[in-house]
This record gives structure tokens, sequence and C-alpha cells, in this order.
């Protein structure tokens, strides 16, 4: 037995070159951010977003390592050009979407809309992300969660249903996949700016109800939730399988 410490392990940068890595939502907000993480980082990244506009964005920071993808999370032609992938090391499932409105208020459409893009479709990249992988026997899946996958909160009974779904499901795949050496994680993420969030704070009353929740006293960063990504993805994280990082600020810390 060696008790000696690999410090070089440890501290050595995160180089992903030669792997590639797929990224739902890539064409804005925290999907975007971990995209170009991804890239900057040296992965190959498949950047899957509906418009083409957002993707041509993206990879023009990086065109020899970002390629788009135009495609819809809730179509079934996206899983099957995943399933055709040669090599898939990284996947992270980003795509999302919230309608705050109260319990009696929601519609069986914003019902089924919001459990179809916020559960389904994390399961069904998995799903096909694990089929791509498991001949290699090795990969990472992370899926972007939410601090409300671990409390509750008014007027977000579907949000939060669908992201304790998240969760779950996060816990069920790492224990499944794990003797196939293939690590599943989740990033339960606090608010951070986003164009998804943004007009939710306009309200005022809302944002300083945020704030008071965040023990740190600010919003995450785009960078914040990225670097978790970065790091999930990464030989670092190696022993960590059905976990949730929870970059909330201590908000589920109260």
């Amino acid at each position: 037995m060696n008790d000696e410490v690999d410090a070089k392990r440890v501290t050595a940068k995160v180089d992903l070159e030669g792997q590639t890595a797929l990224v739902t939502g890539a064409g804005k907000g925290l999907g975007r951010a971990s995209a170009l993480t991804l890239a900057e980082a040296g992965a190959h990244v498949i950047g899957v977003a509906r418009t083409q506009s957002d993707l041509e964005s993206l990879q023009s920071h990086h065109p020899d390592r970002i390629e788009g993808w135009a495609e819809d999370v809730l179509e079934d032609r996206l899983y099957a050009r995943i399933e055709a992938l040669e090599r898939l090391d990284i996947a992270v499932t980003s795509a999302g979407g919230n309608k705050p409105e109260p319990l009696i208020e929601v519609t069986p459409e914003t019902l089924d809309w919001m459990i179809g893009l916020n559960l389904k479709a994390v399961f069904r990249t998995g799903q096909s992300a694990a089929r791509v992988m498991l001949p290699r026997q090795s990969g990472s899946i992370i899926n972007i969660s939410s601090q409300m996958g671990h409390v509750g909160a008014p007027g977000r009974t579907v949000y939060c249903a669908t992201k304790h779904g998240v969760e779950g499901l996060t816990k069920a795949m790492g224990v499944e996949l794990a003797p196939s050496g293939i690590r599943v994680n989740s990033v339960a993420a606090t608010f951070a700016d986003t164009p998804m969030t943004r007009p939710m704070f306009e309200n005022t009353e809302f944002r300083a109800t945020v704030l008071n929740n965040i023990a740190i006293g600010h919003l995450a960063s785009i960078e914040d939730i990225a670097a978790a990504v970065l790091y999930l993805a990464s030989p670092g994280a190696a022993m960590l399988t059905g976990t949730s990082l929870r970059v909330d600020g201590g908000w589920t810390a109260w």
C-alpha cells in the first residue's frame, strides 16, 4: 500500500483533449456556458439548440471544437442522432424551462410541456448517451438540475416536481451505470442571471426574496455552474456518481 499523495493528479489542469461532449440547451444560459467551458478544456463539443443563430454564435468562439446541432429535445430525431455517434464521453442535459404560476392555475398543457422538457428529455438524453458510452465502459453524464430539486417553493409546483424527478433519476442512473464505468451526477444550481431568469428579477420583491434565501448573498454566475460541470466531467470527480452538487450559495443549508 502506498501512502504517498499524487498531488500532481489532484492539481493538474483539466484536459479534455480527444473527448467528445454533448450539451443540450447549448444556445443560451447555463448550457452555453457549459459548452464553451468544455470546449476551452479541449473537448470536441456538440451543442444542441433549436435556434440556428444561437448555435452560430456559440461556434464562433471555438470554430474548430464546437459542432452545432439544430435539434429539439422533444423530438425523436435528436435521440437517433445521438445514438449514431461513434464516441461520447460527456453528456450535459441543460435544456429546460419554467412557467411559474399558482398550483390551481396550472393547465394540463403546461404540465405536459414541463414534464416533457425538464424530465422526459433528461431521461432520454441520458439513455441515448449511455447506449453510446457502454461499449467503452466509461463516460460522465451531468444533469443540470436546481436547488428546487431539494426544496419546495410557491408558484413552482411543477418545476419542483420535475427537478426532484431529475435528482431521483440521477441517483438511480448513477447506481445502475456505475458497474459499467459511467458516472451520473447533477448540478443543483441556485438562481443565476440567465435569459430564463432575467424577467423574473424585474419583480423587486421576488429578487429580494431570492437574495434573502442565498446565504452567500448574491446570485450565482454562469461561470459558477460551468465550473461545477467541468469538475464533474474531469478525472478529479472519478469517485462521484449519483451525487447532487449543490451550487446554491447555501440555499438548501438553512
